[in-house]
């Protein structure tokens, strides 16, 4: 066993607080990592604090992790000590359902394993990366290419990936055009993919005071949906519509601005049920799907496309002391646009 520093919650209601952990012997085909750099991901938040249910305590979050490579198992053959390696959402998966065979494995029909707050094969409930050190199974852990620097990595192992694989199988590029809902944690890297991919990219937010970051990041339009006027001129634009946003927003209007054959992609969890009107589906022949990450291969092939196009999220870096008021920042959409964890300070 090794133990590692920590930042955990104890309760729904309680701060995080410092602890120490014990991270799992290392086995054969296992990986011990050093964490440099952790994100702060809405996901953390709502599973500290209980808001969607089934959190088992003490439980450490994070499933955006950018570290170098301490140990590696006898078995281990791609990652050697010193590597630039983060860890996503998921650490484990069977291998053996059709969604793992496809690369799938965020979709594996066993139940993947997710990074904490999540019951391993063995029975035992995973730890995220607000954490010193983290061991990973091999076939678990993405390589950092050289082209992104470990802070600004980080956020793509979740909020990167999340933007990018719907992109890439909506087929996203110069003959598309795709609108972002949100421009925040998630919706800043998507305009940014988008944009490297070739698309005509417009952003939808509920106010203008982004607009200059979006433009700046490859936005090539962007309107304010507070002026309801806006939508009514977009009505039958968009290919593809990626929805960042985790609140109830009025679906049949954003399903109205889809042209023939277009998809509105659900990304964010609000709290209720969507409202999804049929006959705006119906017309032009329209679709609403939902999308959850991306697999080990496909996450990797994400980060060396941001690392071709320097693409990084942008970041506010902390120390681990100020989580908590991070925590209610996110809240408060107070940041522009990712808090990143500096795990020096842990």
């Amino acid at each position: 066993m090794t133990s590692a520093t920590a930042y955990q919650a104890t309760a729904p209601d309680a701060p995080l607080e410092k602890a120490t952990i014990e991270r799992r012997a290392l086995g054969p085909n296992d990986i011990l990592i050093d964490v440099k750099f952790a994100g702060i991901c809405h996901s953390d938040i709502h599973t500290a604090r209980n808001e969607w249910g089934g959190t088992t305590y003490p439980v450490v979050p994070g499933h955006e992790i950018a570290g170098i490579v301490a140990e590696v198992g006898t078995d281990v053959t791609s990652r050697k000590v010193g590597d630039r390696v983060g860890v996503g959402c998921f650490v484990d998966s069977c291998g053996e359902c059709e969604a793992c065979k496809d690369g799938d494995e965020q979709y594996c029909t066993k139940g993947v394993v997710q990074t904490y707050n999540s019951k391993t094969y063995e029975g035992e409930f995973t730890n995220g990366g607000y954490s010193t050190q983290i061991v990973v199974t091999e076939k678990f852990v993405l390589g950092i290419p050289e082209g992104v620097e470990l802070d600004v990595a980080a956020p793509l192992l979740c909020a990167g990936i999340t933007l990018y694989s719907p992109l890439k199988h909506w087929g996203a590029g110069p003959d598309k055009k795709v609108a972002i809902i949100g421009m925040g944690g998630l919706g800043h890297i998507g305009v940014k993919i988008a944009h490297a991919m070739g698309a005509h990219v417009t952003v939808l937010s509920q106010t203008d005071a982004k607009e200059a970051d979006g433009k700046a990041y490859g936005a090539d339009e962007y309107y304010a949906t507070k002026d309801t006027t806006a939508l009514k001129d977009l009505q039958g634009k968009f290919d593809l519509i990626l929805n960042t946003v985790s609140a109830n927003l009025p679906m049949g209007k954003y399903l109205g601005l889809l042209a023939r054959n277009g998809t509105l992609v659900e990304l964010g969890v609000p709290e209720k049920p969507l409202e999804v009107p049929a006959f705006n589906l119906l017309a032009n022949r329209r679709s609403f799907a939902g999308s959850m990450v991306g697999g080990i291969a496909e996450t990797q092939e994400m980060l060396d496309f941001c690392a071709e196009h320097h693409i990084g999220a942008e970041i506010e870096v902390i120390a681990a002391e100020k989580i908590n008021e991070a925590y209610d920042r996110v809240v408060k959409s107070d940041v522009r646009y990712r808090f990143v964890i500096d795990a020096a300070t842990f």
